[in-house]
């Protein structure tokens, strides 16, 4: 009954939207109906066949389709933007990024087949490297967005001066200091039916959290709220729109935040600057449709189609003219799941050539395994998969102590043969591996700072072992973790206990060193860690062990060469057969209210 009364509030709601809708293009005696369609975080999903012949949702075939129906409907009127992170996350975008490097980036050949009209750049665009991410850019026909990425080194945009007019930048002047300058095009005019739409680009700026110096060398991220005030005063002096639309590669609010800036600055853009629409945002992958008040009173409409092309953002735009001037604009938007839509065909057909050389990759035997493992079992104490890191990061290393977090919530490979295709369930992201030296104490205080986001502090043996938030994805009937399930790092080489009903800060009680030596608070040890944990990503080293951001280079006396995935791969191959084990290092307690309490949270996780 609940469900039908909020069905026919939402239908009625949406009558009296249209009814109001009416009663304004009353006022006019000409609208213009813009369409602006959103994808973002899209991570690879560009085919909705997986290389092993498994099925996908959503996915860039099904975006396609829709687009072209509303192509069909509104013709040029329809704005197509990607909002970045699409260079990395599945086997095809590895494929094309290290693999086969010298034909054109299948990031790049799917958005112009689909023919964007512009695209941003996202965090994991930036994390494969300069070699990556540069000849990208330079394939894809769309305007590169990114007001807020700086060349440092130059004060040069990629892009000359003389190809940037839409952006209002002109050359220095001989014997004038050069102007730092973004690294791509800080924005975008278009013109439609006589109405100009500005498209302003931003990426969060906490990239140096995450990623080593080299992948970004020569750039600056600056701060998104004072960045795009600068901009917006240059688009409204210089190209007077009629629409301003954000594209922004940063989530809604919280996340990093310092004194400099904050990670996720979308909202707090659009209420402290003045001149927005729209902001379509991403980054986060948390689906959002909302609006907030500028400065001056006006409702600013954002978007977040959250990851992985199961989503659009769907804005219409209606611009009301009375004697040929514009007197009004109606902005209203949704989530649209594009799941339900067809398969383009014509998408499909022109990209099965290269679908083909990815399954052969893709589906390249690398070992094989006696037992399946399960990605789930790394919340809940030692896991087969986590260890397995865990072995492969602490001999390469060459270090005394590794730490790890899973990269995947779900899922499992079974037994039989690992593919390629199974390394990016094993490890997602192209993180090197780095020896770094840090304290007993600064070991220590790195796990409290990883389980303080990963376990409750249980009052009594009915309270949750884990910290859970009940609320997000309730409608699902299905409960989240109250905090990112990729900052919940283990460690191994240390034998130690988490107390679950100790307060945070005092959980994690280390025994000894696996090997049988005594732990000591006050000696040195080499530790093995992910780049992006190594570089300050999650805080587990600056705000956890307490050391400052700007010292954590010279901790590190290491780096691999090459990316951990390759490293794991090379040694399941001299493997050959692997019989997953836990190592049983570590273990929650006390163990009367640990054990119930874990059984349950898993049940209301993974049910």
């Amino acid at each position: 009954m609940k469900r039908y009364l909020s069905l026919v509030t939402y239908h009625l709601s949406l009558a009296a939207a249209f009814l109001l809708l009416l009663s304004a293009c009353a006022n006019y005696d000409e609208t213009v109906t813009l369409r602006i369609v959103e994808t973002t975080d899209v991570h690879g999903m560009f085919f909705p066949v997986a290389p092993d012949g498994s099925a996908r949702t959503g996915t860039m075939a099904r975006v396609c389709s829709y687009v072209d129906s509303l192509r069909g409907v509104y013709g040029d009127n329809v704005l197509l933007l990607d909002n970045g992170d699409i260079l990395q996350g599945k086997p095809v975008n590895y494929f094309a990024n290290f693999v086969d490097t010298t034909t054109e980036q299948i990031a790049a050949s799917v958005v112009n087949y689909m023919r964007y009209d512009a695209e941003g750049v996202g965090n994991h665009d930036i994390e494969p490297g300069h070699a990556v991410y540069d000849k990208w850019f330079s394939e894809v026909k769309c305007p590169m967005l990114g007001a807020n990425i700086v060349n440092a080194a130059t004060g040069q945009g990629l892009c000359k001066a003389s190809e940037m007019k839409l952006a209002s930048i002109s050359e220095p002047q001989p014997n004038q200091e050069a102007k730092p300058q973004p690294y791509v095009k800080p924005y975008v005019v278009f013109e439609r039916d006589s109405v100009k739409i500005a498209v302003l680009g931003l990426l969060t700026p906490a990239i140096p959290n995450w990623l080593r110096p080299a992948l970004w060398s020569g750039l600056q991220f600056k701060e998104m709220v004072s960045s795009a005030q600068h901009w917006m005063d240059e688009i409204q002096q210089k190209e007077h729109p009629d629409v301003v639309i954000g594209l922004f590669h940063s989530g809604r609010a919280g996340g990093i935040t310092t004194d400099q800036y904050a990670e996720n600055a979308s909202q707090q853009v659009a209420a402290e600057v003045d001149g927005f629409d729209l902001i379509l945002f991403g980054h986060d992958h948390i689906a959002y449709s909302g609006t907030v008040e500028s400065p001056s009173g006006r409702k600013v409409l954002l978007l977040n189609p959250s990851n992985d092309a199961q989503a659009v953002g769907d804005a219409k735009i209606v611009i009301g003219k009375k004697n040929g001037k514009i007197v009004g604009k109606e902005i209203t938007g949704e989530i649209k799941n594009i799941c339900a839509e067809p398969i383009d065909t014509d998408y499909m057909a022109h990209f099965e050539p290269y679908m083909k050389r990815l399954a052969d990759y893709a589906n390249t035997r690398v070992a094989t395994l006696t037992a399946p493992i399960y990605m789930s079992d790394a919340f809940f104490g030692n896991s087969e998969l986590i260890d397995l890191i865990h072995s492969m990061q602490r001999q390469l290393a060459k270090a005394d102590i590794s730490f790890c977090a899973p990269l995947t919530e779900d899922g499992v490979i079974e037994a039989g043969d690992i593919r390629v295709s199974d390394m990016f369930k094993l490890y997602r992201y192209e993180n090197t591996l780095y020896r770094m030296r840090l304290t007993g104490k600064e070991i220590r205080n790195f796990l409290e700072w990883s389980y303080s986001l990963w376990t409750n502090t249980m009052k009594s043996a009915d309270d949750h072992a884990l910290n859970l938030n009940p609320d997000y994805g309730k409608k699902e009937g299905a409960w989240r973790f109250n905090k990112s399930f990729y900052q919940f790092d283990s460690a191994s080489g240390i034998d130690y206990e988490v107390d679950l009903s100790a307060p945070e800060g005092q959980k994690v009680r280390i025994l000894r060193l696996s090997d049988g030596r005594d732990f000591d608070e006050n000696a040195e040890y080499t530790v093995a860690i992910n780049s992006y944990r190594g570089n300050g990503g999650g805080e587990h080293l600056t705000r956890g062990a307490g050391i400052d951001k700007d010292s954590l280079k010279a901790r590190i006396e290491w780096e691999s060469e090459r990316d951990l995935r390759y490293y794991l791969m090379e040694e399941l191959k001299k493997l050959g057969t692997i019989t997953p084990q836990a190592a049983n290092n570590w273990r929650f307690v006390p163990e009367g209210w640990a054990r119930p309490a874990l059984e349950r949270d898993r049940q209301f996780l993974f049910h």
